[in-house]
């Protein structure tokens, strides 16, 4: 099958799953994590946090407030600071 083929049959498929004759194939469900909890786990307040991990204070308030979701490479980094903030903070701060 053509690529343009492909193309048409995915956006008939996309508008029969919306107007509700088919069912999704699957269902993409992201991680979350929730950042305020890990934040105040650490009793660290939005600015403290942002900077002690070099992130955006902006993008946490974002975050918390559930209008962005972090992406996968944020994901990774807030589990691991969740797990182990100090490591995360040294290797952040580390000269050298």
């Amino acid at each position: 099958m053509s690529f343009g083929k492909e193309l048409i049959q995915s956006a008939e498929e996309a508008l029969a799953i919306a107007e509700g004759r088919a069912e999704p194939a699957a269902v993409f469900v992201p991680e979350t994590v929730d950042v305020a909890a890990i934040r105040k786990r650490l009793k660290l307040s939005q600015a403290e946090f942002a900077r002690r991990y070099g992130l955006p204070a902006g993008t946490i308030k974002d975050w918390e407030q559930k209008r962005r979701q972090p992406d996968r490479a944020a994901l990774v980094l807030l589990k691991v600071i969740d797990r182990a903030p100090e490591m995360v903070a040294q290797a952040l701060h580390s000269r050298g």
